[in-house]
């Protein structure tokens, strides 16, 4: 039973970490000089921290 726990844990730290790549990646390249624009880039950057954050926890479960 401790692998498929070990195997979910894995998923869900890869799943993490491509969210917050991807989030960040998007912040960086947002193109929009507006008010909203820079709301959009906080939130994607958030996103991407949170992502990041959530992908070295399940790293640390692993461990």
């Amino acid at each position: 039973m401790s692998e498929w726990i070990n195997a979910i844990v894995f998923g869900v730290g890869v799943v993490a970490f491509v969210l917050g790549i991807s989030s960040i990646i998007l912040a960086v390249i947002s193109t929009k000089s507006t008010e909203s624009g820079m709301q959009e880039k906080v939130e994607y950057g958030f996103f991407g921290a949170t992502g990041l954050i959530v992908c070295a926890l399940m790293a640390y479960a692993l461990a």
